[in-house]
């Protein structure tokens, strides 16, 4: 399995979701390819954000990946590609080659703890709750992909 979790800029949300993803894979000796990427190039070659990188820190993660844009090869590559937000579903869905939309998933539809939430929102012009936030939103929905997705 191959799974790409995909955000705006690929700094917080998406590097976050993946580092979770493969620390939960690990834990439970689970092997897939997992990556992330941005809808924009605005970071490419950037560590994740220093706060989001902090907060993780503090949750015993340790993000290391560095900022890439999404490509059209990614929709090939992938077999489950992740969306945050509506907006980047939009996005996706807009990119994806014919035939690959079937691929598209909005992440927060994997949540149990947070059946409501509709969106994994963008903390980067927000407080120290949002990456808080973002961090419980994607430990939960990571879980439930596992679940679903892999076993």
């Amino acid at each position: 399995m191959k799974l790409l979790f995909v955000c705006l800029g690929n700094i917080c949300r998406s590097p976050m979701a993946e580092t979770i993803f493969k620390q939960k894979l690990h834990d439970r000796h689970l092997s897939a390819e997992v990556d992330s990427a941005g809808l924009e190039n605005y970071h490419e070659g950037d560590q994740a954000d220093s706060r989001m990188r902090a907060h993780a820190e503090r949750r015993g993660y340790h993000i290391t990946h560095i900022s890439r844009p999404i490509i059209r090869d990614d929709f090939y590559h992938f077999d489950l590609i992740f969306g945050m937000d509506a907006q980047n579903m939009r996005a996706l869905k807009s990119r994806a080659p014919q035939g690959t939309e079937y691929k598209l998933r909005l992440i927060t539809n994997y949540c149990e703890q947070f059946p409501l939430a509709d969106s994994v929102p963008d903390p980067y012009y927000g407080g120290e709750s949002g990456f808080e936030l973002v961090i419980d939103l994607l430990e939960d929905a990571c879980e439930g992909i596992i679940t679903r997705e892999l076993l």
